[in-house]
This record gives C-alpha cells, sequence and structure tokens, in this order.
C-alpha cells in the first residue's frame, strides 16, 4: 500500500457520485459491475439498487485501447481482452506505475480452453495503451474507489463484461461477416441474461464457451464437453423469447442491406455500361469520319456544283463563293451576263448565220436544271447515301443509349 501522503488509492468517491447514488436508491457500498464497449470507448459502472438490480451509475470515456475489434489471442499481439472477467481485491493495485490499476485476470477458464495467453491486461490511468483500457487518471481514480467501497461493503469480486460493442440486432447485423460472430454470438448471451434479469449472471465455461447462470449436479469444465444442466426456466423462456426478436430483427436488416448493396451494384453495373457503350460510340465515329477522309468536303462539292451550273454556252464562267446565309461577299464582283439563247426562224428554217451559231452553243440539259438543289448545291448520288447513313447510325445510337437508360 501507500503512504497516506501518496494514497490515490485512498481517495473518495466525489460528492457527486454520492449524490446521484442516493437518488437511484443505492448503498454506497453495493456491490457494483463494469462493461466495457470498444468500439463507442465506454466504460459503464453498474451498482446494485435496494431491491436487488443493477442500474447504470456512471459512463467513462475511455482514452485508449489497442488493437481492434475482436478477442485478444496471444502475448504480444496489443489486442484488449473481449469476455467476461472477474477483478478480486487483490488484482487491485495502488502503487501502479500508470496511477491506479487493476487487472482483468486475463486468461481465465474460456481462453485458456482456447490456448490464448497474455499477461498483465488491466484497467489503468495514463492514457497509454499496450492491450490494456487506458483512463484518464481521474476517471480511473473514481472506478477505484466506487471498487474499494464495494469491497469494504463485503463484495468478494465484481465482474467485467468486455464487449466489442453494444450487442444489439443492428451492430451484429454490421459484423454479419466477421470471423469472430459466433464467439460475439455467445458473448450476447450472457449480455442478454443481465438484460432481462437486472443482475449480473453466474459465469461458468465447458465446451470452450460460455454458459451463463447454469446449474448442475456435474462438473463445469472449459474444455470438456459440457454436463447436463438445467437454467431457470422463467429466466430461459425471457432470454429465449429476446433471442428470437433480436434474430428476427437482425435478419430484417441483414436483408435490408442486401437489398441496398445490390440496387448500388445495379447502378455501378448500369453506369459502367453507359460509359462503355458511348465510348464505343465515339471510337465508331473516329473511324467513321478517318474512313470518309478521301471523299471531297461538302463545301468543296458545293463550289464545284455551283461552277458547273454556272458554266454558258460558250465555256465555264466563274462563280464567286457566298457568304454565309447566301449573300454575296461586298467585294464580289458582278458575274456576267450569261449569252442569249439562239432564236429560231418563224419558217423553221436557218440562216447560215444562225445554224453556225447553233452549232456551237450547247445545248442545256433539262434534267440537269431539276437536279440543281438550291444555293446552286448539287446533291450526287454517293453524297446522298453518305448523309443517309450518317442520319441511321443516329437513330440506331439513341435507341440503344435509350435501352440502356431504361
Amino acid at each position: 500500500m501507500s503512504d497516506l501522503g501518496t494514497a490515490k488509492h485512498l481517495a473518495p468517491v466525489p460528492s457527486g457520485l454520492e449524490r446521484k447514488m442516493a437518488r437511484l436508491n443505492m448503498d454506497k457500498r453495493s456491490p457494483i459491475m463494469l462493461r466495457i464497449y470498444k468500439e463507442d470507448d465506454v466504460l459503464e459502472v453498474w451498482k446494485r439498487d435496494k431491491s436487488g438490480k443493477y442500474k447504470l451509475l456512471e459512463n467513462y470515456e475511455i482514452c485508449a485501447w489497442s488493437g481492434k475489434l475482436g478477442p485478444k489471442l496471444k502475448e504480444g499481439d496489443r489486442q484488449a481482452p473481449e469476455g467476461f472477467y472477474t477483478v478480486g481485491r487483490g488484482q487491485m493495485n495502488p502503487n501502479s506505475s500508470y496511477y491506479l490499476s487493476f487487472d482483468l485476470g486475463f486468461p481465465n477458464a474460456f481462453d485458456r480452453s482456447l490456448g490464448r495467453t497474455g499477461s498483465h491486461l488491466m484497467v489503468h490511468g495514463d492514457c497509454s495503451s499496450r492491450g490494456c483500457y487506458a483512463m484518464e487518471d481521474q476517471a480511473v481514480g473514481e472506478i477505484y474507489a466506487l471498487a474499494r467501497e464495494a469491497f469494504m461493503g463485503g463484495q468478494q469480486a465484481f465482474q467485467v463484461q468486455a464487449f466489442p460493442f453494444r450487442m444489439t440486432p443492428e451492430n451484429m447485423a454490421k459484423h454479419a461477416d466477421s470471423e469472430n460472430l459466433a464467439f460475439w454470438e455467445n458473448l450476447k448471451e450472457g449480455a442478454d441474461h443481465f438484460e432481462v434479469t437486472g443482475v449480473a449472471p453466474k459465469v461458468d465455461v465447458c465446451g470452450k464457451r460460455y454458459v451463463f447462470n447454469a446449474s448442475t449436479s456435474g462438473r463445469f469444465t472449459a474444455a470438456a464437453a459440457c454436463p447436463d444442466y438445467q437454467v431457470d426456466p422463467s429466466v430461459e423462456q425471457l432470454v429465449a423469447k429476446k433471442r428470437t426478436d433480436d434474430l428476427e430483427k437482425r435478419a430484417t436488416i441483414v436483408a435490408r442491406a442486401k437489398i441496398r448493396d445490390d440496387r448500388e451494384k445495379a447502378w455501378e453495373d448500369r453506369e459502367e455500361a453507359i460509359a462503355g457503350f458511348f465510348s464505343r460510340a465515339r471510337a465508331d465515329s473516329d473511324e467513321t469520319k478517318t474512313g470518309a477522309g478521301d471523299a471531297p468536303s461538302t463545301e468543296a462539292a458545293a463550289t464545284a456544283t455551283a461552277t458547273a451550273t454556272a458554266t454558258g454556252a460558250g465555256g465555264a464562267v466563274p462563280v464567286p463563293r457566298q457568304a454565309p446565309g447566301g449573300q454575296r461577299p461586298a467585294n464580289a464582283s458582278p458575274a456576267p451576263a450569261a449569252p442569249a439563247p439562239a432564236v429560231a426562224s418563224v419558217a423553221g428554217t436557218t440562216t447560215p448565220e444562225t445554224e453556225s451559231r447553233d452549232a456551237q452553243a450547247p445545248v442545256a440539259s433539262t434534267a440537269g436544271a431539276e437536279a440543281t438543289a438550291p444555293l446552286g448545291y448539287a446533291a450526287e448520288d454517293d453524297d446522298a447515301g453518305f448523309f443517309s447513313s450518317v442520319a441511321k447510325s443516329s437513330r440506331g445510337l439513341f435507341r440503344s443509349a435509350g435501352k440502356l437508360f431504361n
């Protein structure tokens, strides 16, 4: 023991906690029980009231715990343990180098039956963890004082229930794929016993698993098969109902999560399909443009056709390019008028002069005039086929895209 000058372990229970105990109908020296939740970083102190039931007295933040969710397996893995542990007077350390501490008692009978190893797994101060549950000094001081008063009231040892998380259907569903699920199911049995009875459960180990509130004429041996045992029927019925209700709720949560995951996967697949479709469409479009590169451009074809259309009887007459919108450029010279056509004589005969002139003048083709397009562009058969294929490809593109979106 420390001397009185440094007697941290003798510090009184804070007056605020004493008033809270009075409001909750608790005696200052009644038994306590601790519950630890790794995921929430919380250590809860429960205390028995005058009716014999345990009630939550106080929450303390766990400053640090090492490892991950799951049990401690071997010495040096720096895992904080999970399970049901018992802390007696001899496990309390007032001279700890970590301010104050108490040893959890790892490995217990359950851990040893599975070959798990480790030592000095504690709850202590100084907010530093290498496999322990570390607290702020003030918090561990209050917990230590509450335990000391409980021992002085006659409690021989207090129970510590160390869980990965609160054993709710939601959390069990969330971790349904964990390799530790069977172990956590066993821990949940003990949690259920406490929650339906309001009393710290009696814990035994047989068949390499925890059993709770069990009585037997035989003997519980951790690594051996369980003997025949009984649980109070009223307690067993309450625990069975809670288990059934929680399993049904968990199944619903898991099913909803699967539907949500399937929906998200379907959306991802659809987005990938759409992205792939448009990537292929762009590639096909680039190939089409490359294949059509040897054909004359639309602008060149229009210029050539306009020039051919404006060719007169005596030869070609250049036609200036039109500005956008069909306007003639401001600096363009007016096009010369085409020669007047020859006039036949009334009597149906021709003079030598007209005959010579008629022989030289080519006769314009009526079919060519009808084929001339507006703005002097004459569509060739090949051009018409090219633009028709582009239009058909566009329609196919949007029909295919529509199917993907639908």
